[in-house]
């Protein structure tokens, strides 16, 4: 098992928004990242983003410019999986059970027996995506929240095999990095998810049944002393990504009535109308 202090390089797998969100904290924080992607393209895309990122940060007087630099230079992008090769690998790929047991079965086979695996699965049960894995003694959940370079909370969730020296050694990370850990057991949701999908839910539920707005409901929200409507959230989060989270969980609680995914969200999904990331979702961001 890697101790903290020996966790010098992170591998990221998938570099999506919270891929990028991922690698740029863990850069910040003075590691060596390799973040990965199967998609090129998307390799170069978040490589913009996490530039655009710092260069935000060093507007605010967050950071300078050589250390924005400094922190950019540590990210490695890399298009060869067998080149994801590191002490600690969080992934953060599709919302897709097959997809990480397959992913990770890879890494685990290219990867020395101390690495730590772990996987940022908003729903996924870890014990169902360690199943996959010869060693699962050192796998677990380090659940980032978006946009993770700024949410400070991470939740570490524990499979049925995973050790209390991986939890431990987490932990210390999670510090490193500047987050605040939350330990949770395995179950539908985790902690965050679970309480925050009535947040959802019931805001698509009073749409469906046209007791209010969009507009309203947020609006409302907003001046209940929330930061974010339901909607904008939703948006900021993906619709997809939210609709694929809500769904898991109704399955994992044997279609349980107070989970049920909105007909609303999944016609938000077919239309391709996934949020800020889509240029359009509940609101239209087509014009910036």
């Amino acid at each position: 098992m890697v101790l903290s202090d020996n966790i010098k390089t992170i591998g990221v797998a998938g570099a999506g928004t919270m891929g990028q969100g991922i690698a740029q904290v863990c850069a910040t924080a003075g590691y060596q990242v390799i973040l990965y992607d199967v998609a090129e393209p998307q390799l170069g895309n978040a490589k913009t983003l996490i530039h655009k990122s710092l260069q935000i940060a060093v507007e605010k007087g967050k950071l300078k410019t050589d250390e924005s630099n400094q922190i950019l230079s540590r990210i490695q992008f890399q298009p060869d999986i067998n080149q994801l090769q590191a002490d600690l690998i969080i992934e953060a790929a599709l919302e897709n059970l097959d997809v990480k047991k397959k992913l990770f079965s890879k890494l685990e086979s290219i990867n020395t027996e101390s690495c730590i695996l772990t996987t940022n699965t908003s729903s996924i049960p870890v014990t169902q995506i360690a199943s996959a894995l010869k060693h699962p003694h050192r796998f677990a959940g380090l659940h980032f929240f978006n946009p993770a370079h700024i949410m400070k909370l991470v939740e570490i969730i524990s499979g049925v095999n995973t050790t209390t020296e991986t939890v431990d050694t987490l932990k210390v990370f999670c510090e490193k990095i500047g987050k605040i850990a939350v330990l949770t057991k395995d179950s539908p949701g985790f902690i965050v998810n679970r309480v925050a999908r009535h947040y959802y839910v019931e805001a698509l539920k009073l749409l469906e049944e046209n007791v209010s707005d969009i507009h309203t409901i947020d609006a409302l929200m907003k001046a209940s002393g929330f930061k974010m409507g339901p909607f904008e959230l939703m948006d900021l989060i993906g619709v997809d990504t939210n609709f694929s989270v809500t769904t898991s969980i109704y399955n994992a609680f044997h279609q349980e009535p107070k989970f049920r995914p909105s007909r609303i969200q999944q016609q938000k999904v077919d239309a391709g109308h996934n949020g800020r990331k889509s240029g359009k979702g509940f609101y239209d961001y087509s014009n910036g």
